[in-house]
C-alpha cells in the first residue's frame, strides 16, 4: 500500500531567500552604517504573504550552513511557512543585499551579494515528489533568473503543475542585470509564461516581453500565447485584468498618504490576486485586493513588513 500523501498544501513556491539588510539613514551605500537586517527574495515575499492570510505555503529553496540561512530559516517558521522542502548547503552561503534608504517616494538603490548562493544551486534533482501535495504553484521570473539549473526546475515544476490540474500563476519579476541579455531574459520569461494560468507582468514589463503598448493588447497576448488569466500592474494606476471567455477592465488605484518604499508592492498584489482567486473572488475582486495590499506595501519600510494579516485585510 502507498503511503498516505502529506497535508496537502495551499500553494507551493520556489525561489532565492536572501538576508536584507536596509538602511535606517539615508545615503549613500558605501556612507551608511546603520542597518535593519531582515530578509528579501520575491517568491519568499508572496509566501510570507500568503501564510498571514491563513493559507498553507510551502517554500522550495536552499540556505547555506551560515547566520543568513539561520535567519531565513527562522522567518519561515515565524511566519508559519512550511520548511520542509528548504535544504540546508554547507558547501555554498546564503545571499544578501544592501537596500538604501528610499525618500519621497522614490525607488531605493538596492545592491545585490548573491553569485553562487546555495539557492543558485537548485536543479530538477530538488523537485519534490509526488507526495507534495499542493494546489496551487507560484513562480516568479527572479528565480528563474539565478541560474540555469533553477531555471530548469521552476520550468519543470510548472509542467508538472499543469499536468497534474493544478493552478500556475507567475509574475514575471524582470531583473535585468542577472541575464546574459535582454534576448535572453525575453525568451525564457515567455517560456515560462505559456506554461501559466495566470499572468501578473507590469505595465513596463509586458510592452518590453510582447513589443505592444496598451494594457489590452499585452493581455490578449498572453491569453493568445496560453494563459487562461492575466492582471498587469499599472502602479498608482491601479491593474487591468482580462480572462479568457470572461470580462475585463482597469481597476483604479488605491491612493495613500506617504509612499516609503516601492520594493515589494508587486508582491503585495501577486499576495492578493492569488489569495482572492483561492478564496473564491472573481478575477477582478481579487485585484482589488492586489491593489490594496500592494498600497499597503509601499507605507512600510521592509519588503514583507505591509503584508497583512487576515484580520488586517479586512479591516
Amino acid at each position: 500500500m502507498s503511503p498516505p500523501l502529506k497535508k496537502a498544501l495551499d500553494v507551493l513556491t520556489v525561489g532565492e531567500p536572501m538576508a536584507l539588510f536596509s538602511a535606517l539613514t539615508p545615503g549613500r551605500l558605501d556612507e551608511v552604517t546603520d542597518w535593519r537586517r531582515s530578509t528579501a527574495g520575491a517568491e519568499l515575499n508572496v509566501a510570507i504573504g500568503l501564510a498571514r492570510l491563513g493559507l498553507k505555503v510551502g517554500y522550495l529553496s536552499r540556505v547555506g550552513d551560515d547566520s543568513f540561512g539561520r535567519g531565513v530559516l527562522a522567518a519561515l517558521a515565524r511566519e508559519g511557512v512550511s520548511r520542509e522542502w528548504v535544504r540546508v548547503d554547507a558547501a555554498h552561503r546564503t545571499g544578501f543585499m544592501l537596500k538604501a534608504r528610499a525618500e519621497q517616494g522614490a525607488d531605493p538603490a538596492i545592491e545585490y551579494h548573491r553569485a553562487g548562493s546555495a539557492a543558485s544551486h537548485l536543479g530538477v534533482a530538488d523537485a519534490p515528489g509526488a507526495d507534495c501535495a499542493h494546489g496551487w504553484l507560484h513562480l516568479s521570473g527572479v528565480a528563474a533568473a539565478v541560474s540555469d539549473s533553477l531555471r530548469e526546475l521552476v520550468l519543470e515544476l510548472a509542467v508538472r503543475a499543469r499536468a497534474a490540474g493544478r493552478r500556475v500563476s507567475f509574475d514575471p519579476n524582470l531583473r535585468p542585470q542577472l541575464w546574459p541579455s535582454p534576448a535572453a531574459m525575453a525568451s525564457a520569461i515567455n517560456t515560462l509564461a505559456a506554461h501559466a494560468d495566470l499572468v501578473m507582468p507590469g505595465l513596463a514589463e509586458g510592452r518590453f516581453l510582447t513589443g505592444l503598448k496598451r494594457p489590452e493588447e499585452i493581455a490578449d497576448w498572453y491569453l493568445d500565447h496560453g494563459a487562461q488569466q492575466v492582471a498587469i500592474k499599472l502602479g498608482p494606476q491601479g491593474a487591468y485584468v482580462s480572462e479568457r471567455g470572461g470580462p475585463r477592465g482597469l481597476l483604479p488605484g488605491i491612493a495613500v498618504a506617504q509612499v516609503i518604499d516601492t520594493v515589494g508592492a508587486g508582491d503585495g498584489f501577486a499576495v492578493g490576486v492569488i489569495s482572492g482567486l483561492i478564496d473564491g473572488l472573481p478575477l477582478d475582486q481579487a485585484a482589488e485586493r492586489g491593489n490594496r495590499i500592494g498600497a499597503r506595501v509601499v507605507q512600510f519600510p521592509g519588503d514583507s513588513d505591509g503584508l497583512p494579516t487576515r484580520a488586517q485585510l479586512g479591516a
